[in-house]
Parts: C-alpha cells; structure tokens; sequence
C-alpha cells in the first residue's frame, strides 16, 4: 500500500486520467478504494491518527468527497478498512514464512522474522497498526487483538509440540505475544521501525522456555496441580 510520487503530469499518485475511458466501473471503483486506503496509511502512518480526516484522505487520494462516501461511511470505516488489509498481508507474510519450516524451533523464528520484517519494510503501515489504533476507538483495538490472538495461536500450537506436557501453552504464548507486541510498539513509537529484524534472536531468547526436561515430549506426564507447581521456578532459579 505504499505509494509513489506525482507521476509528472499533474495528478495524483495513481489517479486515473480523466475523461472518457473504456475502463469498467468495477476496475475504477477498485482503483478509487485502494488510492483512498493508501492515503489513509500515508496520512496515518505519518501525522497520525489524530491528522487523519476525510478532507487530508480526500486530497491525498486525488478522488472527490462524493467518491469517498460511496465507498466508506467515515474516516474510521476507512482507517478500519485499511487496517484489515495490513493485517491480511502480514499474516500471509507470517503463514508462508511458517509453512516454510520444518519442525517447531524453525517455524517460530520464521515466523517471527517474517513479522518482523514486514513492519520494518512498511514503516507507515507499522505505525498505523501498532502505535495508531490505540488512538482510533475501541473497533481499532478489537482488530488488534484479532491480529495479536492470531500470532499467539501460531506460538500456542507450537508450544504443543515443543512442550507437550506443559500446563498453560495458552498463557505462556500470550505472554511472550504481549511482550513482542510491546517492544515493537516502542521501537516504532521512536521511529527505529528499521531496527525490528535485528532483535528477532534476542526476543526468542529473552522469553524464557520452558525446561525440555520437565515439559518436553520425553518428560514424564503429570498431574495438572502438581504441573502447575512445578511451572512455577524455584527459589534457587
């Protein structure tokens, strides 16, 4: 959704030319939504949520503001809109990357990096989702946690595999998700969205696993109270 400069005769980035044309009313309705969901992350994803209004989307777009309303009921229908794409493309990003891999240690890094990697290439993008919906009401903030619970699942059935005798993988893949989610949001809050690749080895490595011996496929089963305890690290840990 990233978007390019003026196209050197007068209008707008990717805006049709006027006139008449042979171009189907689906094909221009297309054209006209993804020009306005690319103003939306342009705007958003650099002066904010608080600049974003349908006059900045209108202008940005190149569309008038009769166009804007026949496809979106108000800015947040647009920012929302916007929003559901990122998400599809990263997590397709995210799947690919997974799928890619054969055993758990490996689809877990890929699929870290890969999520990574998106947000440090869409830098707008990145802001907009991550440090911008916090501003943009309460639907924003459900689509969030919709991507968040997403990612935890892949971390959960991961945890399955790897732990299988662990009590609470849920938990513990939600956990690790929030703090992941958390880093992100204050490199990209300072505009070091470029610097997200380079901590993927250390966010593996910071959220403690689970002890292989205790919890993995060869440790013997346990009773859930009794694994609950012992879950818990010692004092001398």
């Amino acid at each position: 959704m990233e978007r390019d400069g003026a196209d050197g005769r007068g209008r707008a980035p990717g805006r049709l030319p006027s006139g008449r044309h042979r171009l189907s009313r689906d094909y221009v309705a297309g054209h006209q939504v993804a020009r306005i969901l690319a103003a939306v992350v342009e705007i958003a994803g650099t002066a904010g949520y608080r600049s974003l209004t349908v006059d900045s989307i209108i202008a940005n777009a190149g569309v008038s503001r009769a166009t804007f309303y026949v496809h979106f009921k108000n800015k947040d229908d647009a920012f929302l809109r916007a929003s559901d794409v990122i998400v599809e493309q990263m997590m397709d990003r995210v799947v690919e990357a997974y799928q890619g891999e054969p055993d758990a240690p490996g689809r877990v890094r890929a699929s870290l990096g890969a999520l990574l990697g998106y947000l440090s290439e869409n830098p707008r993008a990145a802001r907009m989702c991550v440090v911008e919906s916090m501003s943009a009401g309460p639907l924003a903030a459900e689509r969030r946690d919709r991507a968040l619970a997403a990612f935890a699942q892949v971390v959960t059935d991961n945890m399955h595999e790897l732990f299988p005798h662990y009590p609470n993988p849920e938990l513990m893949a939600e956990t690790i998700v929030g703090g992941i989610y958390q880093v992100a949001y204050s490199r990209i809050a300072r505009g070091e969205t470029e610097s997200l690749p380079g901590l993927r080895d250390g966010l593996l490595y910071t959220f403690a696993a689970p002890d292989p011996e205790r919890w993995g496929p060869d440790a013997p089963a346990r009773e859930p109270e009794s694994a609950a305890r012992e879950a818990q690290p010692s004092r001398s840990e």
